[in-house]
């Protein structure tokens, strides 16, 4: 081809196909099934006159990624090694990364490392490290989608310039020498296991920490719990805590469930009050006037008690009907249940919805103790002095569903679950609600000013465990160790914008570990989501929540247990395995394999360190990262078109070529019950919550309608088995992508923008 070429520094010269020969030769080296002449015959076609060499790179990425099928999976080797190509030429002038004491130092003068962290080591202890611990080749185990995430969202750059700082063996080095700093024993032991568990995707990490730590940033908690009382000073609190944390990045749970209705008395009665939609519209204002760290803007999920005085109001507030005044569309809500709500749907009663202002103690009820609410909503019921709503239980079930099926982000939380199968006490430390995207359940207290002490909110600092790595339960004590030490030493390590969340993440130390690659781990089993999985995943489930309350009594041990261990049902000796409910032992007879007396021995005497310790979040990116798949969802197809807002990747699930067949894809499922079910196993032994979507494919069903009543079956099973929160509502539209007609198009979230989707409070 007879051009000429520009170079990076702006000379021309004619170009060169040996070149293009031997980049593509040593990207294909020892990658099976791909072909250098297709990925030059594609990029071919696209060159043109005076092109620059960076464009050519780029060119011979894109022609790559473009291969990447079913049939040539491993077109995604290809494609990631050339851009580590490029990344590496750009950030060190050469493919040889520095010395990472080099790397430090350059980034500290540039102000994007932190500048403590040169205090921590010393040269000797650089040296080894840099000869020792730090492995470059692992750049060579990405794939094309891992890569490109990598570069685009989780290395350290300039986001007005485009410059580049580092390489992903450096940022997985910068966590593990960062997060272990304060290690005075075997501080270098735990940076390599560290170092080795993230690096090689054992163990998971969130955006915040992902893109964070190592940064004059310092907050880093994904997950955001926070409530509004029923006063302006408290609304305004909530407000103004609402754009501090946007603003660092983190995704919102807020509970408006405590604020009177509208027409309710104000004083004297001279005023009415406007109810909750005036002050929805306030905080998303508040959600939306902060991108999130400059790449998006923020995210919210707001929680409701179904009995609520205005719930035919606030159930249609996110379709696309009605006008802009009756309509907050920006935010996610979130419907509380509890057992008397199934119990009025299956006796075929009545719901009856009151302001929580007018029925003293009947909110707190709700948290804490559901006799006691029964007795109160049966006692207000009958009272004619109190302004009431009633509806038949199955107009109230079908609205719900109805509004969650069509906007696919209305989601549920049944309250008593979260309360009694949590980790805590809970007329000590209720819980009021879940987080942005519903795996967390921690207590919350509305602040009265923004520099309230006495209220709480609470945060959840996020990671994971590759499942689909573990071949034998007893490998998740290692994982499970440094997963609950590193983000355990994360707490002390970072700042608090709002006093209230410092203090209370401080005194209750909250940590939620999760799982990825749930997928693959089955299909290498040979497992589906069906009752055949269930006895496997109770066995590998009980070991890893074993082994994570054992890291952190071990922690208690070591360095004290969380100053709210009293309130804790750990520090009373109460472990999961005493508080889930029992229907689940119709799926699975409870078996006890591990050494559940003696922790509980432990944990009598010594207490907890952390008051959480699991929580199973979505984990779309990081299924990216490490080539997983995404949490403990099945894929949509065995190659997914993941949307960014840098384009469109494919990515591929693990290990096609043996377990093409293996697979149990979402769509092919006829029905969410096998799905809801392997989730009751996990939720078993989770003290927090999982993020459950319900996913329906209607050509399983006549006409391809999909019935109330299968809906409703679904919800009632959910609630059976210890359910706690319900997230997406999924439904295969048959949406294709005209550039790839072969392939099953994967959005980020449902019906909704990419930008609305929050990787704060997820992996």
């Amino acid at each position: 081809m007879n051009i000429s070429i520009t170079k990076r520094d702006g000379t021309k010269e004619r170009f060169s196909l040996s070149k293009i020969h031997r980049i593509l030769e040593w990207a294909c080296t020892d990658i099976t099934g791909v072909s250098e002449s297709q990925i030059e015959l594609k990029a071919n076609v696209q060159l043109y006159e005076e092109i620059s060499t960076g464009d050519i790179h780029d060119l011979l990425i894109k022609s790559s990624a473009e291969l990447i099928t079913e049939d040539t999976p491993n077109y995604q080797f290809v494609a990631a090694r050339l851009i580590n190509y490029k990344l590496r030429k750009y950030v060190y002038g050469q493919f040889e990364p520095l010395h990472i004491k080099d790397i430090i130092n350059n980034n500290i003068w540039e102000g994007v490392y932190d500048h403590q962290i040169v205090n921590c080591y010393t040269d000797d202890e650089l040296d080894y490290i840099n000869d020792n611990i730090i492995n470059h080749e692992r750049d060579a185990t990405f794939t094309y989608a891992g890569m490109e995430q990598m570069r685009s969202k989780y290395l350290v750059q300039n986001r007005s310039d485009g410059t580049v700082y580092e390489t992903p063996q450096v940022l997985y080095i910068m966590i593990a020498m960062t997060l272990f700093a304060s290690y005075t024993k075997q501080r270098m032991y735990y940076i390599k296991n560290f170092y080795n568990a993230i690096s090689q995707f054992y163990i998971s990490l969130p955006t915040p920490i992902m893109a964070g730590v190592r940064t004059p940033t310092r907050q880093f908690s994904s997950c955001v719990v926070l409530e509004s009382n029923d006063s302006l000073d408290s609304i305004n609190a909530t407000s103004t805590s609402i754009v501090k944390y946007i603003s660092k990045k983190a995704g919102l749970g807020i509970n408006a469930g405590k604020i009177r209705a509208v027409g309710s008395q104000i004083g004297d009665g001279s005023i009415q009050h406007t109810g909750l939609i005036p002050f929805l519209k306030l905080f998303q204002a508040s959600v939306k006037s902060c991108s999130q760290g400059g790449v998006r803007g923020g995210a919210a999920t707001v929680h409701f008690p179904l009995w609520h005085y205005e719930f035919e109001d606030l159930v249609v507030l996110k379709n696309n009907k009605g006008t802009e005044e009756t309509r907050v569309r920006n935010m996610d809500y979130c419907f509380q249940f509890n057992k008397l709500m199934y119990e009025r749907l299956l006796e075929g009663g009545d719901i009856t919805f009151f302001s929580p202002h007018d029925v003293p103690g009947l909110y707190e009820a709700f948290s804490t103790d559901q006799d006691e609410f029964k007795r109160l909503y049966e006692k207000y019921e009958k009272s004619r002095k109190i302004r009431k709503k009633t509806l038949p239980a199955l107009e109230v079930f079908s609205k719900f569903i109805t509004e969650r099926k069509e906007t696919g982000r209305v989601y549920l939380q049944n309250i008593d679950n979260a309360n009694i199968h949590g980790s805590f006490i809970e007329k000590e430390a209720p819980i009021h609600q879940s987080n942005l995207c519903q795996e967390i359940d921690l207590p919350s207290h509305g602040l009265e000013s923004y520099h309230d002490e006495e209220g709480e909110i609470s945060l959840c600092t996020l990671s994971a465990i590759n499942w689909g790595l573990i071949n034998d339960p007893s490998e998740f004590e290692k994982y499970c160790d440094l997963a609950v030490r590193a983000l355990d030493s994360l707490l002390d390590y970072q700042e608090y914008p709002v006093k209230a969340a410092e203090i209370s993440t401080k005194s209750r130390r909250p940590l939620g570990v999760g799982i990825i690659n749930f997928a693959y781990f089955l299909a290498k089993r040979g497992l589906k989501y069906d009752e055949k999985a269930l006895a496997t995943v109770d066995e590998y489930s009980e070991a890893w929540s074993y082994y994570l309350i054992r890291a952190s009594a071990n922690l208690a041990k070591e360095y004290g247990a969380c100053p709210k261990n009293e309130q804790t049902k750990y520090g009373h000796g109460i472990l999961p395995i005493d508080t889930y409910k029992k229907e689940v032992d119709e799926l699975v007879k409870f078996k006890s394999r591990m050494k559940w007396q003696s922790l509980r021995n432990d944990l009598k005497k010594y207490g907890i360190r952390n008051s959480t310790l699991m929580a199973i979040m979505p984990a779309e990116t990081s299924a990216q990262i490490s080539n997983s798949t995404n949490g403990v969802e099945p894929p949509r197809a065995l190659v997914s078109y993941k949307q960014s807002k840098d384009g469109v990747m494919a990515q591929v699930v693990p290990g096609i070529y043996h377990l093409k067949g293996y697979y149990d894809l979402l769509w092919e499922q006829k029905s969410p019950e096998g799905y809801l079910k392997l989730m009751a196993i996990l939720q078993k032994y989770v003290d927090q919550g999982i993020s459950v979507n319900t996913s329906y494919n209607p050509i399983h069903y006549e006409d391809n309608k999909i019935p109330m009543s299968v809906m409703l079956t679904d919800l009632i099973t959910f609630y059976k088995y210890g359910g706690k929160q319900l997230y997406y509502f999924n439904t295969n539209d048959m949406a294709g992508d005209d550039d790839t007609p072969e392939l099953v198009r994967e959005d980020f979230n449902t019906k909704e923008e990419y930008e609305e989707y929050c990787e704060s409070c997820s992996l």
